[in-house]
């Protein structure tokens, strides 16, 4: 057993400007991207543990960010003609009243697992700005794109049980990973490829029309696209605040203990059935418990190293005091909890490893996690 686990307390809570891993899997939702870091390939062992020692004390200002931003025009109008749609009617489209952008995406249908969806096919590049600003910054969401992998929508998903980070076989086709989650509010579309695939897959270039701004007719631009074509009006996404809840947690959920030991045995409170010694061993992987919160080279914040897209939907106001504070290690730790009570882990056994694999896709990672928690639980009976 290592020395470090005997130590009577955990280290007082700090944080410290670090970076962490890189990302392997996006999850996007409405407005928002979901992103887990990858584990750092270090063998799982309870061993290599650091020693937690006295530290400083949480700042009271998080470190800047910047960096320029990518103005989105999401679309209000989606059509979808049975062919390919001519240069010369996207120009007439272009010049219906209202009518301030019009792009033209590849499209089609595949069966994955015998399941039928209908996709788009885009340039990373050139679609980006079409999405809600939150998924058009992010640059992992393209990659995953044009490493070939599916971005699906999140209701599909949960219908077909489909999981992040799987793979599953096209009919007659080759085997296609889930990369990402996205709600982009494309009406009758369950998810993004690259153009290449979908050059692979068969699908037929400029047979989806997309159409930015307000006030335009539907009829006309259906007119124009010919016959045997529908178009759809778009809602336009509604983007909440990146650095909080919408609607901060108005309890104290676990208030300002002075050690990460006894803040980690609070928060396990929020989910019934999750020992506090799995989110210590998140906290130790993630953080080094405050030592290393970020931002990291993917933008992972804080000590237990949320994306703030994840954060606006997990995050809680752990301490009562108005905000949900990405970086406040009394908001994380229970956000943490928070978010793996989503996943399933008050369940234990598989439904815990389950629900660790959730906060970062690898199995290596879920057995260092579930290694360094048993360590903690024989260490603090």
């Amino acid at each position: 057993m290592n020395r470090a686990l005997r130590h009577p307390r955990f280290t007082p809570l700090l944080a410290v400007v670090a970076g962490l891993a890189a990302t392997i899997v996006v999850t996007v939702t409405t407005g928002g991207v979901f992103l887990l870091g990858a584990d750092n390939g270090r063998p799982v062992s309870s061993e290599n543990v650091p020693n937690l020692v006295p530290g400083q004390v949480i700042p009271t200002a998080p470190p800047s960010i910047g960096g320029p931003g990518i103005q989105t025009t999401p679309p209000q109008l989606l059509g979808i003609a049975p062919r390919p749609v001519p240069q010369e009617t996207v120009l007439r489209i272009a010049k219906v009243k209202h009518v301030q952008k019009v792009a033209l995406v590849a499209g089609g249908g595949v069966k994955l697992s015998g399941h039928p969806l209908q996709l788009l096919a885009v340039e990373p590049a050139q679609f980006r700005s079409w999405t809600p600003k939150p998924v058009a910054e992010h640059p992992e969401v393209w990659s995953a794109i044009a490493r070939g992998e599916v971005v699906a929508d999140p209701a599909v998903m949960k219908r077909l049980g489909m999981v992040l980070g799987e793979e599953y076989q096209v009919d007659n086709g080759p085997r296609l990973r889930i990369a990402a989650s996205a709600a982009l509010g494309f009406p009758n579309i369950d998810g993004l490829i690259s153009k290449d695939l979908g050059e692979r897959l068969g699908f037929s270039d400029g047979v989806v029309v997309l159409v930015h701004g307000e006030d335009v007719s539907g009829p006309r631009v259906r007119k124009l696209m010919g016959t045997g074509s529908s178009v759809v009006p778009i809602g336009v996404v509604k983007e909440q605040p990146a650095e909080r809840n919408a609607a901060p947690n108005k309890q104290t959920l676990v208030g300002r203990p002075e050690s990460y030991l006894e803040l980690y045995q609070r928060s396990a409170a929020v989910c019934p059935g999750l020992s506090w010694t799995v989110l210590a061993a998140i906290g130790q992987v993630e953080s080094s418990h405050g030592r290393n919160n970020g931002p990291s080279s993917a933008g992972a914040l804080g000590p237990m190293q949320f994306m703030p897209a994840t954060w606006r939907s997990y995050g809680v106001d752990g301490d009562g005091d108005g905000t949900a504070d990405i970086w406040s290690a009394y908001d994380a730790v229970p956000g943490a909890a928070n978010y793996l009570c989503a996943t399933g882990a008050a369940g234990g056994g598989e439904a815990l490893r389950k629900a660790v694999w959730a906060y970062n896709h690898s199995w290596d990672y879920v057995d260092k996690v579930l290694g360094l928690a048993g360590a903690y639980a024989r260490a603090y009976p």
